[in-house]
């Protein structure tokens, strides 16, 4: 979802330059590559390992990661419909988006009722383990939000388009305040227990995801509603995409400087690279296209230029990323995991010497 973001947040300028809707495509194209071969390798993961795949829905670090499967497919699926369709047509790019979207909406439902559920009854963590890591199940919801208004006008005109906009409304709605109630735990974890480890800082990234993607998600209710609802229900689409997007925008911009500060810190103090890293994309992306859209609802309030200020952030985020990520699978190629060499053996693992 990272690298598909540059390609829709990139086609969601306000300026568009000769030459960038291609490159564009091209970046979507390779999003659903990699997709493919994630959901390969998932697939043979549960397979072959089951009781392993299992464990992790019991591990507190790893359980809220099942909702970026979910973020990825409707990202991916997004993309096919506004960019992707330029490689392989409209038809088959809706009906990519269909299943994708479709899936991963229902995997996000699945993760946004049952990791928190499984961190109430099974996990058993602190308020000082608080991390942004456990926004991820409930901000998949609002990917699907955001991003299911692309299929309305691909709907028959009446129902099925006023459906499927009240859904993504719903959908809207439920991520939002399930993340109102945990954005408190983070921020208060920062203020009590300190600053996050070294290699978890980048991840304080990941609260800009569900304030970008909401702020995309009124913008795009606002898009598609004419034609979707009653005229009346239309104009207060639009009236919400200015009064809830500009002051949700500002407090992105507002922990956007907060998170850059602590990153700024934690790379003083040693801070190396790690998968985290990729936390720069996705959520940055997400506040591309809400710039995007407040562009074009506000009309000449400078978002067009936030917008382009941020994607240039955003795309170099994403080629400091894959350049880690490539140095870092090389490495482990050569036997070195993604955490480092490992080091010399502790004498106390040492065999002795047989007699002779």
């Amino acid at each position: 979802m990272g690298t598909s973001v540059v390609a829709t947040a990139g086609v969601a300028l306000p300026w568009q330059p000769p030459g960038l809707r291609t490159v564009c495509a091209a970046v979507w194209a390779l999003s659903l590559l990699l997709l493919l071969t994630l959901l390969a390798a998932r697939s043979l993961h549960w397979l072959h390992h089951r009781d392993q795949a299992r464990a992790h829905l019991l591990d507190p670090a790893v359980a809220p990661f099942y909702g970026c499967a979910a973020m990825a497919l409707v990202a991916v699926g997004g993309g096919a419909v506004t960019v992707g369709r330029d490689w392989i047509g409209t038809r088959a790019a809706v009906a990519l988006d269909v299943v994708l979207f479709t899936a991963g909406t229902a995997v996000a439902l699945a993760a946004a009722v049952g990791v928190p559920y499984l961190m109430a009854v099974r996990h058993r963590v602190g308020p000082g383990q608080a991390v942004p890591g456990w926004l991820l199940p409930l901000v998949a919801p609002m990917v699907s939000a955001a991003l299911g208004p692309l299929l309305v006008p691909y709907l028959p005109a009446g129902p099925p388009r006023e459906t499927l906009l009240l859904a993504c409304l719903a959908l809207f709605g439920l991520s939002l305040l399930a993340t109102l109630l945990m954005l408190p735990l983070v921020f208060g974890r920062l203020l009590v227990a300190g600053p996050l480890p070294l290699a978890l800082t980048p991840s304080l990234f990941l609260v800009l995801g569900p304030l970008g993607q909401s702020t995309t998600a009124v913008g795009n209710f606002a898009d598609v509603a004419p034609g979707a609802v009653p005229s009346r229900l239309a104009e207060g689409f639009a009236v919400l995409a200015v009064l809830y997007g500009v002051p949700v925008m500002g407090f992105a911009l507002l922990w956007l400087c907060l998170a850059t500060a602590h990153v700024v810190r934690a790379r003083r103090h040693g801070m190396g690279f790690s998968m985290t890293w990729w936390s720069f994309t996705f959520p940055v992306g997400t506040c591309v296209t809400g710039a995007a859209a407040l562009a074009r609802h506000t009309g000449p309030a400078g978002y067009d230029g936030l917008a382009l200020v941020l994607y240039g952030v955003l795309v170099a985020a994403w080629a400091v990323a894959c350049t880690g990520t490539a140095r870092e699978l090389r490495e482990t190629v050569r036997g070195a995991g993604l955490s480092g060499p490992a080091g010399p053996v502790p004498p106390r693992c040492v065999r002795p010497p047989r007699p002779r």
